[in-house]
């Protein structure tokens, strides 16, 4: 998020910040469920019924408490070690956790657990419960031969008597261990006291078993006498143990059988403990973790297909497609191997820099990026692997406003984001990913809750947040701009661009818009010729005079990213926004190139140019190279003898009338003498040809003259009262330097196709001396609507920057950022935004049935929750105790509740009754105070 943010402060990404502060804004809020899932959670480890070495023992975990969340517990027995995951929703119930016990002896058991959020974001830790400390018993031995049949020497019939089941011996107080059925329950039902029945048999029939009677190691023996115990305890026998400094007394039962094992259990010496096998590194991830994670990042590198070499989308896609291969359950295959995917990256990256020449930049980083995420997913093994993978596809997301922030974008990245999200789950959460492509609907539905819950969070900050103006630090953002215009102009150039749709710029104007013939956006302006290009001038001049003639027009450009310093004014302008100027050749200039949209306030008044110009400048647009187009130079000189307004006439006349043509499919030109083939052979051409023409055939009549690029007309928006200007509309045309009057706008096409200036591109290639456009047809119409919807789409999200944030603050009274009130708002409206996400937790807390629920809203106002498993009848008994004042109006709530709850009938009238009856009870202490 920290990442992300710097780069939209630096990149001016508007779309970027509302989709860090979405982000942002699920982070608070899964933090705040995984925060209300751990609230009142608690643990107990209860001890196993046995245990036994080298097996595994059966710990039984009772978890209370706690919300709609995931529990994390991993147990340690001395090297040992089990974890495992369940959901967590309430009353989570006995879990159970396998813990291997590979040696004999005491044990303690040591654990700690963790909440998660349901989508795993956030990880809450609980205090540890207490240890369990158990006794492992030796492992009977498998196989083990019969118990000896040695007996412990007696006296025969009447003689010493020892523990048995024979005869009956007498009563004695009940010891923990003893068999219920031993129980004299006759004597607990008369006398109240647990006495237990002692019963024996001839010393004669005890068995002994002796250390000596095995053979082996220590623990073979010790294995030997357990299964020898098993054996004779299952036969009901008495039985003796004697071992090497330990000996027990013959006796039988549960009781004697738990001794024996114990002191099996502890014979010393005890077994060294052996460290832990480490646990085998997973050849692959989840197959349904990994194939929801890979769904989740096709979908967020499709836009990258789009504008990516052919050769890195087929890399990618075949990484992404073995990576969904080793998923099948069938057959699992390991990752690829490490040098294959370093070979990968440096020739995937060496090949990028020859195509971009750089690995930096908007185009080169964001297809490198693309091509080390699908590595990632080739070398996952880990869970961790699995959240770092979702972690870079939710950065690259962000990476696509480098390239577009239309609507389409922002909802194809909020759907990336959401499936990401939702891919999350299934590398922590149990029971997630279950579904046919690894994603389940409950993770998806949770994800899109989450970000619905954080979009006012978004929107505020989104609105409020600093706008920086300047950025952090200069790097290349664009690749290769797709502007329309270059710094020079040869055949063919502006006829490429009129089979362009795209959109140049759009203008709103503050009244009517000007006349379609009237509506000359200037551009660059050319005036070196070398025989086949024109290109600009650098350098100082003096500056022409500016002499206006017309009332000043008002207009807001809205500039798309062109790469270029050219603001495309009219004629002329006369207030260029901060950061621009005007140039000698009242072309209106910006210091920075205009590499993202940029929305302009500009003035412009009809003005005569230059009529006090350098004289240096004239005579360099005098100037034609020598020895080319002899035939058009000879025709201009013919007409030095006119007035320089006729030589103007002379060579318009000669264009109307000479059977010239206009296409966008022009022949081509040679690159000698190319104005003699154009004028005197071809005669078809498009805007370019005819200025270029007529600045020749002007120069060599004796008249200063350039040809000016820039774009012609615009297509009146009704939906939204503005001017669309398309690369289309892109156009060429000649200024002639005249006496008295400066520089002439001179538009030669329009001599050849009226309709050009009147009509449009469009209607001008059909209809050349047509006076008003074709009839919008349906599409047309639909495409209006649409770039309608798009302009009001940048007005108000992609536009929206320092200065739009400043103006706003304003006319809300607040001031600017920093200003006192601004900083007293924004926690106000910060903690507002969070208030329907804080009720919709409550709700989901909240039981559903609405008696239960009225008693759940009784713990809120008594400030004291219900116990685990506590009932109504106990939790009102507490309360009454604790405050005997309320005990009255605490039984009216029991009542009711039992009759809303259990009483047959229409439950509406008891419910009334118990809101009332809740109304009622004031928090603790309340009434004593």
């Amino acid at each position: 998020m920290l990442l992300t943010l710097i780069g939209c402060v630096n990149y001016g990404l508007s779309l970027g910040y509302g989709l860090t502060f979405l982000l942002g804004g699920v982070w608070v809020m899964s933090a705040t469920q995984a925060l209300r899932a751990a609230r009142g959670v608690a643990l107990t480890l209860h001890p196993p019924p046995s245990a036994t070495a080298g097996g595994e023992v059966a710990v039984q975990v009772t978890v209370s408490g706690g919300g709609d969340g995931a529990l994390g517990l991993s147990l340690r027995g001395g090297q040992q070690r089990a974890a495992g995951t369940w959901a967590l929703v309430g009353e989570a119930g006995p879990l159970t956790l396998a813990l291997p016990t590979p040696r004999r002896g005491p044990l303690t058991v040591s654990a700690a657990a963790q909440v998660y959020d349901r989508l795993g974001l956030w990880r809450v830790p609980l205090p540890a419960p207490a240890p369990l400390t158990l006794l492992v018993h030796p492992a009977p031995e498998v196989g083990a031969p019969p118990a000896p049949a040695r007996t412990l020497p007696g006296a025969g019939e009447g003689g010493g008597r020892t523990k048995g089941d024979e005869e009956f011996a007498g009563l004695r107080p009940y010891a923990p261990g003893d068999s219920p059925r031993q129980v004299s329950w006759r004597h607990v039902a008369r006398t109240g006291a647990l006495l237990t029945r002692e019963t024996d048999a001839a010393q004669g029939r005890a068995r002994l078993l002796d250390w000596a009677d095995t053979a082996g190691p220590p623990e073979a023996r010790l294995s030997r006498l357990s299964a020898w115990v098993a054996e004779l305890g299952r036969q009901g026998v008495p039985f003796a143990l004697q071992l090497p400094g330990a000996q027990l007394p013959a006796g039988q039962g549960e009781a004697h059988a738990l001794a024996a094992g114990r002191t099996l259990a502890l014979h010393a010496p005890l077994p060294a403990e052996e460290p832990a096998k480490a646990a085998p590194t997973p050849g692959a991830p989840s197959p349904a973790a990994l194939r929801g994670t890979l769904l989740a990042l096709a979908l967020t590198l499709a836009p990258t297909a789009l504008r990516a070499p052919v050769w890195l989308s087929a890399v990618v896609a075949a990484l992404l497609l073995h990576a969904a291969w080793r998923t099948r359950p069938a057959a699992p295959r390991p990752p690829l191997p490490t040098w294959v995917l370093g070979l990968l990256a440096v020739g995937g990256g060496a090949a990028l820099n020859a195509v971009y020449g750089t690995l930096l930049g908007r185009d080169a980083g964001t297809a490198f990026l693309a091509l080390l995420l699908a590595l990632k997913v080739a070398e996952s093994r880990t869970r961790r692997d699995g959240q770092l993978l979702v972690l870079l596809g939710l950065f690259t997301t962000s990476t696509h406003y480098f390239f577009s922030q239309g609507p389409l974008t922002a909802a194809h990245t909020v759907l990336s984001a959401a499936l990401l999200l939702a891919a999350v789950p299934a590398w922590r959460v149990p029971g997630a990913g279950r579904g046919r492509l690894g994603l389940d609907r409950a993770a998806l539905g949770r994800a899109t809750t989450l970000l619905g819950l954080a979009a006012p969070l978004a929107l505020a900050l989104f609105v409020l947040f600093p706008r920086p103006e300047a950025p952090l630090w200069q790097l290349p953002v664009q690749g290769q701009a797709v502007s329309g215009l270059s710094s020079e102009i040869r055949a063919g150039e502006f006829s490429n661009l009129a089979q362009s749709d795209a959109v140049a710029f759009r203008a709103d104007f503050d009244g009517a818009p000007p006349p379609q013939q009237a509506l000359y956006w200037r551009g660059p302006v050319y005036e070196a010729y070398d025989g086949q290009t024109w290109r600009q001038v650098r350098g100082g001049r003096i500056s022409p005079s500016v002499e206006p003639t017309g009332p000043a027009q008002r207009y807001t450009l809205t500039l798309e990213p062109s790469g270029t310093p050219w603001l495309l004014a009219l004629d002329v302008p006369t207030r260029v926004p901060d950061g621009a100027f005007l140039s000698t050749a009242f072309q209106a200039v910006t210091f920075r190139p205009v590499t993202a949209r940029r929305r302009l306030d500009l003035e412009s008044r009809p003005a005569r140019l230059g009529r006090q110009e350098d004289a240096e400048r004239l005579n360099f647009n005098l100037f034609l190279p020598q020895a080319q187009s002899p035939r058009a130079a000879a025709l201009g000189r013919s007409w030095q003898g006119l007035a320089p307004g006729a030589r103007v006439q002379a060579g318009l006349k000669y264009l109307r009338e000479g059977g010239f043509t206009y296409t966008l499919s022009p022949p081509t030109l040679p690159a000698q003498d190319r104005i003699d083939a154009f004028l005197f052979s071809a005669r078809t051409g498009f805007c370019e040809h005819y200025a270029s023409a007529f600045a020749f055939l002007m120069r060599a009549a004796g008249l200063s003259a350039r040809v000016v690029g820039g774009y012609q007309g615009g297509e009146l928006n009704p939906q939204g009262d503005y001017l669309i200007v398309r690369q289309r509309d892109a156009h060429a045309w000649t200024e002639v330097w005249l006496p008295a009057q400066g520089w002439v706008r001179v538009d030669p096409t329009a001599a050849i196709a009226p309709a050009r200036v009147q009509a449009g591109l469009q209607t001008a290639l059909t209809r050349p001396d047509a006076t008003t456009p074709l009839a919008p047809s349906a599409l047309s119409r639909l495409r209006l609507r649409l770039d309608a919807l798009q302009n009001r789409w940048n007005e108000l999200v992609v536009d929206y920057d320092g200065e739009r944030q400043a103006g706003l603050l304003a006319r809300a009274g607040l001031g600017g950022v920093g200003q006192p009130a601004y900083l007293l708002l924004l926690p106000v409206v910060v903690a507002l935004t969070l208030l329907p996400a804080l009720a919709l937790l409550r709700r989901r807390a909240a039981p559903a049935d609405p008696a239960a629920r009225l008693l759940h809203d009784l713990t809120g106002r008594a400030g004291l929750p219900r116990a685990p498993g506590e009932t109504a009848a106990a939790y009102v008994a507490r309360l009454s105790a604790l405050a005997p004042e309320q005990a009255p109006a605490l039984q009216a709530v029991l009542r009711a509740y039992h009759a809303a709850r259990y009483a047959p009938g229409d439950p509406a009238g008891p419910l009334a009754e118990l809101r009332a009856a809740v109304r009622r009870v004031r928090r603790l202490g309340q009434g004593r105070r």
